[in-house]
């Protein structure tokens, strides 16, 4: 008999042997496996929760996490709604996540994406940076409170290989008194450090335009931030400005020799983007009617020299796409645009110089209703903690009330209720429609046992195998843990399953009625048959009668 201590033994033979295994291979192993089942490993012994936790383990696991395509929804008002903000996660196979990303509120902005970590704006008096995987959060104050005119597009987030520190940075507009004094200008940058007690105001050598940075974005490639400045005097009237966050320096970048603009287009736009970690100044002319619009050709120049401030043209694209998504619109080999209002489109990137062709075009997202200023960031799914900041002064607690708590997100939340509602409505009529046909059928087969007519029996036993509904088996799945474009997926197949359900249920009663006209019809030829025979049979035994007679 086995004891509860021979038990016992065995469990920790087997722990030893485990824990006995080479330390690297179980670390290889490790590195193969999702942040989602690290997570439980973490628990398993301390053996491991050592592995797992050790920073080098984190860095090593990073460098082999693979990269997701981030496209971001901001919130915002539509036709008199309020719509939550949203993320879909786009995999090295251009498949599109199901689920909403936890971390992010119905209220948050999106300002950067780094190693894992998210740079999430709010329109309280703090700052939210989140780990993507493990829903770990940091709640930072603001470097100014209240201030006038403050928006998410003037911060940013990003990491210095070399300190591995992480930085975010805000450019601060002229003001007085927490008001905006001149709303187009900034002449400081406020850095934080994580870990840091406080912000730090870095002043710039000169006023830089603010319009600039909300119209051309911001990006971070190796310790560095880029943004795009008006410069009356150079090419295209631009240049780049870049922003060492460790040195804390400025250095202004002369933009390539500007080309001839077309006079039957509108003005010219230009973006700053990141491509396979290169600065890349994106360029097309607007429409005259449209601002948003790109028309004409697009002109991608990749900043190949620094030192020497050498520009080379990657990509020139005819007939570009509508709107170009930022910071980050190149993923692997595909262009990540919006195409019209409610799609997410790829394009492949065929050469330097090509046309975009529109039957080659891959449809990722379709969304409703319509949203403008979609994000596309780099982003993996990374073990980088937040616990080891935790004590700086400048973290805070996050309000009682924020996020879906708030009064603002009542009507969404009830509009997802009352779908799932419907769904459940749905389901409860297929299923009494299921058990109506089988009781049906249980009384047709008990009925069809007195048909005596074989070819009529036949016929209505077929008719009896076509009441039984044939609906889809479809899980529910909750709503609110859904991203918007599962929701819409979600939200067509139920109309699509109503539709469906009620074409079926019409078929089913259809051919109800018709079995009982059948029977009907079969028991009145029976009954006919059988009096017709009753009525010759008295005549044959009357003729007898008067036979004997």
């Amino acid at each position: 008999m086995v004891t509860e201590e021979t038990k016992s033994m065995k469990q920790i033979n087997e722990e030893c042997i485990i824990n006995h295994l080479p330390g690297d291979l179980i670390e290889r192993v490790f590195l193969r496996l999702p942040v989602s089942t690290l997570l439980t490993c973490v628990g398993v012994c301390k053996h491991w929760h050592n592995i797992i936790r050790d920073p080098q383990f984190v860095a090593l696991h990073l460098q082999c996490a693979p990269s997701y395509a981030l496209v971001f929804f901001p919130p915002g008002l539509v036709s008199g709604k309020h719509y939550p903000s949203d993320a879909v996660l786009i995999d090295e196979a251009w498949s599109p996540s199901t689920y909403t990303v936890p971390v992010i509120g119905p209220g948050d902005f999106l300002f950067g994406s780094c190693n894992g970590l998210l740079g999430l704006y709010t329109k309280t008096s703090m700052i939210k940076i989140a780990n993507l995987a493990t829903g770990e959060c940091l709640h930072l104050g603001k470097p100014v409170k209240n201030l006038k005119g403050d928006h998410f597009c003037f911060y940013s987030f990003g990491f210095h290989p070399v300190t591995k520190e992480y930085k975010i940075t805000h450019f601060l507009g002229d003001c007085i008194n927490g008001r905006p004094h001149n709303k187009d200008k900034f002449n400081i940058i406020q850095v934080y450090t994580l870990g840091d007690e406080k912000w730090k105001d870095i002043q710039t050598p000169e006023a830089l335009s603010l319009i600039s940075v909300r119209n051309s974005g911001v990006v971070n490639v190796d310790g560095k931030m880029y943004w795009l400045t008006e410069d009356m005097s150079a090419s295209w009237q631009h240049a780049v400005m870049s922003f060492d966050i460790r040195e804390e320096s400025f250095a202004m970048i002369q933009l390539p020799a500007a080309r001839e603009d077309h006079d039957y287009y509108g003005s010219r736009k230009f973006l700053i983007r990141d491509i396979d970690g290169k600065i890349c100044i994106v360029t097309a002319q607007t429409s005259r009617y449209d601002a948003r619009t790109l028309v004409g050709e697009l002109q991608i120049w990749a900043l190949d020299n620094m030192v020497e401030q050498r520009w080379s043209q990657k990509y020139n694209i005819k007939y570009p796409p509508d709107y170009i998504l930022g910071p980050r619109f190149v993923h692997r080999d595909r262009i990540l645009t919006q195409r019209g209002h409610n799609n997410v489109c790829s394009y492949e990137l065929l050469g330097e110089n090509f046309e975009i062709d529109s039957s080659k075009m891959v449809k990722l997202l379709d969304f409703s209703p319509c949203r403008h200023n979609l994000q596309s960031h780099n982003c993996v799914k990374s073990l980088v903690r937040l616990d080891v900041y935790k004590n700086a002064k400048i973290v805070c607690r996050p309000k009682q009330r924020e996020g879906w708590e708030l009064n603002k997100w009542e009507a969404w939340e009830r509009g997802l209720s009352e779908n799932e509602k419907l769904r459940s409505v749905i389901h409860q009529v297929e299923l009494n429609g299921i058990a109506c046909a089988q009781q049906n059928g249980i009384w047709f087969n008990d009925i069809l046992q007195h048909i005596l007519d074989d070819a009529i029996r036949r016929e209505i036993g077929m008719k009896i195998d076509q009441i039984f509904p044939n609906f889809p088996d479809q899980q529910t799945r909750p709503l609110r843990h859904l991203n918007c474009v599962a929701q819409k997926l979600d939200q067509d197949n139920l109309i699509a399953r109503i539709n469906n359900s009620e074409t079926i249920i019409k078929a089913m009663i259809q051919t109800t009625n018709s079995i009982f006209d059948m029977i009907d019809s079969a028991v009145d030829d029976q009954i006919g048959a059988s009096s017709t025979n009753a009525g010759i049979s008295s005549q044959n035994h009357s003729e007898g009668d008067d036979a004997k007679t």
